[in-house]
């Protein structure tokens, strides 16, 4: 008869949405399932810094590092992936951006106020560039400061990591 409900099972709520069809949910299923750093699946990718901006790029290293892309994102934990920049002495910065000065540093004595452009940190390394504009988009804790060293950044478009056989991936495919 439409309408009758059969007997649920121990642990079950039975509902019916219309009268042809039931439904029955688990209430064991209700709890929440929170990634941990050991059930993390952990790959390496590799993103190609050529002609790519340096801001937009860094946020979505950010992302892949913190997991975001994944549906077992969980904000305490470390569940994103490796990261392999290459081609990093190709990146793009708009307008004179390159010249301007915009890090400071202070040493905590008078006169000990430094300002840096991006193209002092360049000369240096690209790693250092990139290392500070990822810091900058990553949690201000020690879960930051341990996905910071999730990333590896070379100038060529080689890279010794071939070990871990990385995947290749196109950054402007994510949102």
């Amino acid at each position: 008869m439409i309408g009758e409900l059969e007997e649920p099972a121990p642990r079950e709520i039975s509902f019916c949405i219309n009268p042809n069809q039931t439904i029955s949910v688990n209430t064991l299923s209700y709890k929440t399932q929170s990634a941990t750093k050991e059930s993390a699946q952990k790959e390496w990718l590799v993103v190609d810094a050529e002609g790519q901006r340096l801001g937009r790029l860094c946020s979505v290293v950010a992302k892949i590092l913190r997991g975001k892309y994944k549906p077992c994102f969980t904000p305490h934990a470390d569940c994103g992936d490796n990261v392999i920049i290459i081609n990093a002495d190709k990146i793009e910065l708009t307008g004179n951006k390159w010249d301007t000065p915009s890090y400071l540093t202070f040493s905590g004595y008078p006169g000990g106020q430094r300002t840096f452009s991006p193209r002092d940190f360049q000369k240096k390394s690209s790693r250092k560039l990139f290392e500070k504009v990822l810091k900058g988009m990553l949690p201000k804790n020690k879960l930051g400061a341990e996905l910071l060293t999730h990333v590896r950044v070379f100038d060529g478009p080689d890279h010794t990591m071939e070990g871990v056989q990385p995947r290749k991936i196109d950054i402007n495919t994510l949102k």
